[in-house]
């Protein structure tokens, strides 16, 4: 064999394995982008699974307090009509969920104030107890949602993983605060 055909062979070759490596480069980017996404999207679904449970506690809360708020039949009134989020909710209606939420259970915390013998109820102490873990979880449940799309927008976006990530794989949103969350306390004595 000459050394022209021995130089050509070995060129095909490398030629050859930097292709390999470069299609088992584009494989591997790409499916770390969907597993990524997968993680996003269950990270979402654990967001729903607590304000499901969230609605349902206050819902049971609200039952519970019937009897004390006879005249507060607003309250009532709007979480009935308020509907639980669904699956195929954006994440726009799961924040804008989230802020009634908060909402109702403000008024609830009124209610609690104007009458204090619902406070010592032992089913109403639990059920408030149950609220502050749902709230824990649900805060639990946020963040790791925005760390997942945080991480899966900088891998989208750095070079050179944003030539993978193409059309195919977009940008995130984040799980914003409500407003009034944003706000200082205020402390008065």
């Amino acid at each position: 064999m000459n050394t022209g055909a021995l130089i050509a062979i070995i060129v095909v070759i490398v030629v050859l394995i930097l292709v390999l490596a470069a299609v088992a480069w584009y494989i591997s980017t790409r499916n770390k982008f969907v597993r990524m996404e997968q993680d996003v999207a269950n990270s979402e679904s654990r967001i729903d699974v607590y304000l499901t449970k969230r609605f349902d506690v206050l819902t049971k809360m609200l039952d519970t307090t019937k009897g004390y708020m006879k005249h507060e039949r607003e309250t009532l009134t709007d979480v009935v009509e308020m509907r639980n989020p669904g699956v195929n909710a954006s994440l726009k209606e799961k924040v804008e969920f989230n802020e009634q939420m908060s909402s109702v259970a403000k008024q609830i915390s009124l209610v609690v104030e104007r009458y204090p013998e619902l406070k010592a109820d032992k089913m109403f102490h639990n059920l408030q107890q149950s609220i502050s873990e749902v709230e824990e979880n649900l805060q639990a449940a946020r963040s790791n949602f925005n760390a997942n799309v945080a991480t899966f927008n900088k891998a989208i976006l750095q070079f050179p993983g944003s030539f993978v990530a193409g059309s195919r794989f977009t940008k995130k949103d984040y799980f914003e605060a409500e407003e009034a969350k944003k706000q200082d306390v205020k402390m008065e004595f």
